[in-house]
């Protein structure tokens, strides 16, 4: 006999809120995000802050999202569902990061220790851009308020001042990073000069000595790794794991998507993040 009463009754997974913009062709933003944080066991909950017009080489068009439907979006949810972690993309312009702020600062009064994983994003893989205004001061009101942000070398050289055709240093940039009010800085390493591998930092307020991780450099360009990385890391963190483990555990699981990545049409590839559903997060449980 079957019936309501004798179904199966699954756990409540944590879930991760999230501000990103929507990319159609599927390769980055939200679409990116949702896989790669359930594929950690967590629940996505997508609040959409700017359309995009794009494929999976170039960005045609940038349409934000007006600032109190991002507001309404994502107050439906924290005032029904508990939030275990936040993970930040793409926010279009200074209004929607005034709102996602907001709503982060509400959140921290019932939960001061909740993980905001910042992805300070401010262009694709190619180069174009992703705010319709000056991308640097659309995201300021964020920076104090997360636990880890995860610019590439590219980005922390404009966040940093640093010219064009110059490469800032890492230990200086994190510095300067870190003096915005973040807890930790991951700075990535896929656009830096090595050219065999990739390189990782992670600088810490509350560590003594910096960590660095090497993978090596596979070849070809993908399209949404960095946000993989980020929404890894936020499901992650939102099962309660650590902030080492989870940085460690979310490179292992982005470096398998990458290494399985499937090709839409010429350009950059498509990391599977369906490779690696559960097992590096079980592997990385294990070893708390």
């Amino acid at each position: 006999m079957t019936g309501p009463d004798s179904r199966l009754k699954l756990a409540r997974p944590p879930c991760v809120l999230i501000f990103s913009g929507s990319d159609p062709s599927g390769g980055a933003g939200l679409q990116a995000d949702i896989t790669a944080i359930a594929a950690q066991g967590a629940h996505p909950m997508s609040v959409v802050t700017v359309l995009t017009v794009q494929d999976n080489q170039h960005v045609f068009g940038v349409y934000p999202v007006a600032a109190d439907l991002v507001r309404q979006q994502a107050q439906v949810l924290v005032d029904r569902i508990a939030i275990a972690a936040v993970k930040i993309g793409i926010v279009g312009n200074r209004a929607n990061a005034e709102v996602i702020a907001a709503i982060i600062r509400d959140l921290r009064t019932r939960l001061p220790d909740l993980p905001v994983v910042f992805d300070p994003v401010l262009a694709n893989g190619a180069g174009d851009t992703l705010s319709t205004e000056d991308p640097i001061a659309a995201l300021a009101p964020l920076f104090a308020l997360a636990t880890v942000i995860t610019p590439n070398r590219i980005e922390a050289n404009r966040l940093c001042g640093v010219a064009a055709d110059e490469d800032g240093d890492p230990d200086d940039q994190a510095k300067q990073l870190l003096a915005r009010g973040c807890q930790h800085v991951l700075l990535k390493g896929g656009h830096g000069p090595e050219q065999d591998h990739v390189l990782n930092r992670w600088y810490s307020r509350t560590q003594d000595r910096n960590q660095s991780w090497r993978w090596p450099r596979l070849p070809g360009e993908f399209h949404g790794s960095g946000c993989t990385l980020a929404a890894a890391l936020a499901g992650l963190l939102a099962q309660g794991m650590s902030m080492e483990h989870a940085i460690a555990a979310a490179q292992t699981y982005c470096q398998q998507t990458l290494s399985s990545s499937y090709a839409i049409a010429d350009g950059q590839r498509i990391p599977n993040r369906l490779t690696a559903m559960l097992p590096s997060t079980q592997r990385a449980k294990e070893q708390e």
